[in-house]
C-alpha cells in the first residue's frame, strides 16, 4: 500500500531556505531576451547552482535534517544525473561516502560530474533503474537512500524556488515547471499555493515521455510508452503512486511540447540570454513560447544546464540530436 504524502507547508520550506542557504545559490529571475512572445516570459535559473541543477535545494535539506548516525553508512540515490549531483556535492561537504544508482542511458556530462564530485555511479537497465524509484531501495546498498522526488525533506528544499519567484516577480501570472517525478513542481506550487493560490502552476512535459498528461487524461496515476530522447531530465514510464495526489490537487495541468520546439528553446536562450540549460530546462521557455502558458507574466523555470556538449553543439547548428 502507498503511502500517502503531504505536501511541504510554508513553515516547511520557509525552514529549508535557511538550513540550505550555505549551500544553494539564491538564483536569479530575468527577462528572456526575445521580441513578439506571446507572454512576458522570465527565466528562474537554476542552471547556476554550484553543480547546474536545481536538486542541491532538496539534497541539501534531505542531508542537513537527516540524523549523523544515518549518514555515517554514506547516502545513495536513484538518478539520471542532476539529483546524483545534488547528493554527491552534499556528500562530500560532509564527508560522507555517495553511491547512485543510474539508469544506462544517463549523458556522459552527468556521468562525469558524478565522478568529479566523489560519487560512485552503478549503471542499470532503466527499468531496473526506475524500480528503485517505485520501492525506494536498491539490493546491495545499505546507505540512507535519499529519494529523488517522493521525500517531504527534497520537496521542501525545491519549494525555496516558488519563495525567490514570489519575491522577485510579484505579479507573476503563471509558473512553468519542467515535471519528471513531480518533486520539483509540488515543492513549488506548495510555496505559491500557500502565498498567492491564484497563480497558474503548470508542468511541462515532452511529447515522447508525458506521464502526468496520460495520468490527467486518465484520472489516475497511469504508465506511458516511454520513448529516450536528448530530454533526459524528465519523462519516465509513470506518474509515481505516491505522487499522484499531489500532482492533481496542486497543478493546473500539463503543457506538452515537442521535441523539435525543446530544442529550438536550448538555442533560443544560447543565442538571446547567454543562458546554457540542458533539455529539461529549456521545455517550460519552449511551452511558453507557443503561448501555452497564456499572455501574462510568466516565470519559466529553468531547472538545470548539464547537457552535453555534443548535444548541444548539434542544437547550436539547427540539428536535431
Amino acid at each position: 500500500m502507498t503511502t500517502a504524502l503531504a505536501a511541504p507547508s510554508l513553515e516547511e520550506i520557509r525552514a529549508a531556505r535557511e538550513r540550505i542557504a550555505g549551500a544553494a545559490l539564491r538564483t536569479p529571475l530575468v527577462p528572456l531576451n526575445v521580441d513578439g512572445a506571446p507572454a512576458r516570459i522570465h527565466l528562474k535559473l537554476e542552471n547556476l547552482q554550484p553543480i547546474g541543477s536545481f536538486k542541491l535545494r532538496g539534497a541539501g535539506n534531505a542531508m542537513a535534517l537527516a540524523p549523523r548516525e544515518a549518514l555515517a553508512r554514506g547516502v545513495y540515490t536513484a538518478s539520471a544525473g542532476n539529483m546524483a549531483q545534488g547528493v554527491a556535492w552534499m556528500a562530500r561537504r560532509m564527508g560522507v561516502r555517495c553511491d547512485v544508482v543510474v539508469p544506462e542511458s544517463a549523458p556522459e556530462a552527468k556521468l562525469q560530474a558524478i565522478a568529479r564530485l566523489g560519487g560512485h555511479a552503478i549503471k542499470v537497465p532503466f527499468d531496473a533503474w526506475w524500480q528503485v524509484l517505485v520501492e525506494h531501495r536498491y539490493a546491495g546498498l545499505d546507505g540512507l537512500f535519499i529519494h529523488p522526488v517522493s521525500d517531504p525533506a527534497v520537496m521542501a528544499g525545491n519549494g525555496t524556488i516558488g519563495l525567490e519567484i514570489l519575491e522577485d516577480l510579484p505579479d507573476v501570472d503563471a509558473v512553468l515547471i519542467p515535471f519528471g517525478g513531480g518533486g520539483l513542481s509540488a515543492g513549488i506550487a506548495s510555496a505559491i499555493r500557500a502565498l498567492k493560490p491564484q497563480v497558474k502552476i503548470f508542468a511541462c512535459e515532452v511529447e515522447t515521455a508525458a506521464p502526468l498528461a496520460a495520468s490527467l487524461r486518465a484520472g489516475k496515476a497511469s504508465a506511458i510508452d516511454h520513448r529516450p530522447s536528448f530530454v533526459d531530465g524528465i519523462g519516465g514510464k509513470s506518474v509515481l503512486e505516491e505522487m499522484w495526489p499531489l500532482a492533481k490537487s496542486l497543478l493546473d495541468g500539463s503543457l506538452v511540447v515537442p521535441l523539435a520546439q525543446v530544442a529550438d528553446a536550448v538555442r533560443l536562450l544560447v543565442q538571446r540570454n547567454r543562458v546554457v540549460a540542458e533539455g529539461a530546462g529549456a521545455t517550460p521557455v519552449a511551452a511558453a513560447l507557443a503561448g501555452m502558458g497564456g499572455s501574462g507574466t510568466i516565470a519559466c523555470v529553468v531547472s538545470g544546464g548539464n547537457i552535453d556538449a555534443r548535444v548541444l553543439a548539434r542544437i547550436l547548428v539547427g540539428e536535431m540530436p
